[in-house]
């Protein structure tokens, strides 16, 4: 797989895009106090990649009801809202990257976990909104990563056959996604090591975009 010429970009968005993590991990620690749950040693490691509404039941390591998940999904992403609002920065060099690919001519496209009306503003916060025309959220499949739906449905949108689109992604999870659509990977470390990134099938792994450079 590697050595298929990459013709296109997709990007998760937090954790490549959007240096958000720290939110994520106090939304969700919020939400723990909320219930009176003590959060486990490696409670955030869990949530990565995955939709709010399956990340339930992972955090509380039990069975959940859709409607109770969706109710507690609702309030974590109350909390994180109300800590956006402290302001939000980008993965160091990627506003840069972005731009460079919109220039060059490279297809792009944004194959999140988030919500669209979030992923709207906070891509609109970092100055990138403008460069995607093509973005799949939550709102817009029905299974979340692993699953490879999201990524599928990116390439889709392109109008591209998957083999030819190169991931970013931060999440274990989201690298098993990109793989199971037929996808390169390369990661980010803003979640994950590198030994764990590789593990899930990325090719390599980076900590940011400063000095990256396209092609790939």
């Amino acid at each position: 797989m590697t050595g298929t010429v990459a013709g296109a970009v997709v990007f998760d968005m937090d954790g490549v895009l959007l240096d958000s993590g720290a939110h994520h991990r106090d939304a969700w620690r919020r939400l723990l106090a909320d219930l009176g749950v003590e959060p486990a040693p490696d409670f955030w490691r869990r949530t990565i990649g995955r939709p709010a509404e399956e990340a339930v039941a992972q955090l509380l390591d039990r069975p959940v009801e859709a409607a109770e998940a969706a109710a507690l999904a609702r309030r974590k992403r109350e909390h994180y809202a109300e800590l956006t609002t402290r302001g939000m920065l980008p993965v160091a060099g990627a506003p840069r990257f972005v731009t460079a690919l919109a220039e060059a001519g490279v297809p792009r496209a944004v194959a999140t976990s988030a919500l669209r009306p979030d992923v709207e503003s906070l891509l609109t916060a970092i100055g990138v909104r403008r460069h995607f025309e093509v973005i799949v959220t939550a709102d817009d499949v029905r299974w979340g990563k692993p699953n490879p739906e999201v990524y599928l449905r990116a390439a889709e949108g392109l109008g591209l056959p998957p083999r030819v689109c190169l991931v970013f992604e931060d999440s274990v999870v989201g690298v098993h996604a990109a793989r199971r659509a037929g996808m390169r990977v390369i990661g980010l470390t803003t979640a994950h090591t590198t030994r764990e990134l590789l593990a899930a099938g990325a090719e390599r792994a980076i900590p940011d975009f400063e000095g990256f450079e396209w092609p790939v």
